[in-house]
């Protein structure tokens, strides 16, 4: 089918107690592993990239890659810009054909952020495309993203005032997450979940998911998550299948042959995190 938007999808989430997987990509063959996983389990799917992703190659690749595999899919797939870091690359892949849009502008100061936010999401409504913004600062780095120390947690009350003077779709909201590979076992606050969503009625996002256990994703969905990101663990599978096989394989030379190792191992990956989520059977 054709690519769809993200918004009917997350509410549907939000009204049934799910959340839906959001996977980052970096290739053809991560987008046919996660277009897989979710024809398998019969899931809508996100698939996003950052814009680090997008200095390798432009948006318009990778949507026509996505858009193909679309296209051959029988489930609802997304084409996501994660971490959107300006408003010239948030309207460059609203024009490529990026079905929904991430503007990141957490780093900035409450009213700049807000003003950035809100003059992306009049931009991309326009033409029927959601928005996803963020308050408050998940840490750590990842790509070319650097989200700081990640100590500013999201306030209730100002989630509140944001979506209600942005008009976004959909609020990625800081809770102790942090992008990139954990030291150790995350710490979140996962009741500040249940008191943002009591204030804002907008789908939340939970950003920095790889490493977090399964069962602290469970809470964050029970308490209101509806899109639940994921990024280096995907590439950790990706990469971790393609060093097996070039080790067992020396002389080999052809990449199709790698490369679908390391394309099954994010299958597999997807697969369980779909299940996680809970959005199996809901496409």
């Amino acid at each position: 089918m054709a690519l769809v938007t993200s918004k009917e999808l997350m509410l549907d989430a939000q009204k049934n107690h799910y959340a839906i997987g959001a996977f980052n990509v970096e290739n053809m063959e991560m987008v046919q592993a996660v277009v897989a996983a979710a024809e398998e389990l019969s899931s809508p799917v996100i698939i996003q990239t950052t814009p680090g992703t997008l200095k390798y190659a432009p948006p318009e690749m990778f949507y026509a890659n996505v858009c193909a595999a679309a296209k051959a899919a029988t489930v609802p797939v997304v084409m996501h810009l994660d971490h959107g870091s300006s408003f010239e690359l948030a309207l460059r892949a609203f024009r490529a054909g990026y079905t929904s849009v991430m503007i990141d502008g957490s780093l900035l100061g409450f009213e700049e952020n807000i003003a950035l936010s809100k003059a992306v999401a009049d931009a991309c409504h326009a033409g029927g495309v959601p928005v996803e913004a963020e308050l408050g600062k998940v840490g750590g780095k990842e790509d070319d993203h650097d989200g700081g120390s990640g100590s500013g947690y999201t306030d209730p009350e100002e989630a509140a005032q944001f979506v209600q003077r942005t008009g976004v779709d959909a609020l990625a909201v800081a809770i102790g997450t942090a992008h990139g590979v954990y030291k150790g076992i995350p710490k979140l606050d996962t009741e500040r979940i249940s008191r943002i969503r009591e204030r804002v009625s907008v789908p939340l996002v939970l950003h920095g998911t790889s490493g977090v256990p399964d069962d602290t994703v469970r809470e964050c969905i029970a308490r209101g998550m509806c899109k639940i990101n994921y990024a280096t663990d995907l590439r950790i599978a990706f990469t971790k299948g393609v060093r097996e096989y070039l080790q067992n394989n020396p002389t080999a030379y052809d990449p199709k042959k790698y490369n679908a190792v390391g394309r099954e191992n994010v299958r597999q990956y997807v697969m369980q995190k779909i299940l996680l989520c809970g959005s199996n059977g809901r496409a």
